[in-house]
């Protein structure tokens, strides 16, 4: 890093809402927004293929601290099945293997559909970022090489069909972790007996944050500096879900050295995200037995709107 750089890098903590666009990868995006904010330390809560758009959860800073939080969280698409053709990859970046005239009822699609909603076992797709002997599926897949995947049990917990063509099947599919659309796609087609792949996906939801609320790639490199700062959410806003502890000042300061300390809430068990005098966010906490101990931590106060202020400019 040069000394220039080193000198525009801002400590930066929040939660950025981001629509990535197709044709980027999840990685570039989030090196755009980290350009974009100069912030010194970034990351994500869960990739999605430079074929899919939709929400990328970026981190800044503290937050990254928690991005736990979100890679085990629920997510929402918006997935076109296209049946009839397979490709090489599971979807529309691959080479076409076959190419037929689907054949299928709207009752059949609707049985088919409906029978891949609860627990069921995938077989991830050899186009993946999943790892063997320390070497990324894709690798082995480019190499020409078949690797030993084993069935995963996964939880699809809806999957609504927006419409049907005859052709493209539009799916609205609420999944657990670890769920592959694309897998999924290609196993509808199976089932249907025509093939099918993945021609496109748009992530909508990730755990409690919408697509709704993202502001789109173009739109932030064009954003000047006041409302960058506006744009991030706070560090918390990741433990939204888990009850709030709130510590007075001598408290405070014996939970921030690594103690436990005396559980305000008797009622409270498990996980919770503990805050300090004047709602100063402090990180996550673990209370049991009448006491609460520290987690996870921030580094000093989690600086959220009072962080140095974004790059400016575009």
């Amino acid at each position: 890093m040069s000394s220039r750089n080193a000198k525009t890098k801002r400590a930066v903590d929040g939660v950025l809402l981001l629509d990535k666009p197709a044709g980027v990868s999840s990685n570039r995006a989030l090196q755009a927004a980290r350009r974009r904010y100069c912030a010194v330390k970034a990351g994500h809560t869960g990739t999605l293929d430079p074929l899919a758009t939709g929400l990328l959860v970026v981190l800044f800073g503290e937050a990254t601290k928690f991005s736990a939080a979100l890679l085990g969280a629920d997510k929402i698409y918006d997935a076109t099945v296209r049946l009839g053709v397979t490709t090489s990859t599971g979807d529309a970046e691959g080479k076409i293997l076959a190419n037929r005239e689907p054949e299928v009822s709207s009752e059949s699609v609707n049985r088919v559909v409906a029978s891949f909603v609860g627990e069921i076992e995938q077989v991830p797709p050899l186009y993946s970022a999943l790892k063997k002997d320390g070497k990324a599926y894709y690798a082995y897949a480019r190499a020409g090489q078949e690797v030993d995947r084993r069935a995963r049990k996964i939880v699809v917990h809806r999957l609504g069909i927006r419409s049907f063509d005859g052709r493209d099947i539009v799916l609205e599919a609420h999944v657990g972790t670890g769920t592959y659309l694309r897998t999924l796609a290609e196993d509808i087609g199976t089932r249907l007996g025509c093939g099918a792949h993945l021609a496109a996906l748009r992530r909508t939801q990730v755990g409690p944050f919408q697509l709704a609320d993202a502001i789109a790639l173009a739109e932030l490199e064009a954003m000047g500096a006041d409302v960058l700062a506006k744009a991030l959410r706070p560090v918390d806003a990741l433990l939204g879900n888990l009850p709030q502890v709130d510590l007075a000042d001598e408290a405070t300061r014996r939970f921030l050295q690594g103690q436990a300390v005396g559980l305000p809430a008797p009622d409270a068990s498990g996980q919770v995200r503990v805050y300090g005098p004047g709602a100063m966010f402090l990180g996550r906490g673990r209370a049991t037995d009448g006491l609460l101990y520290p987690e996870r931590l921030l580094a000093g106060v989690a600086r959220g709107k009072d962080s140095d202020p974004p790059c400016g400019t575009p």
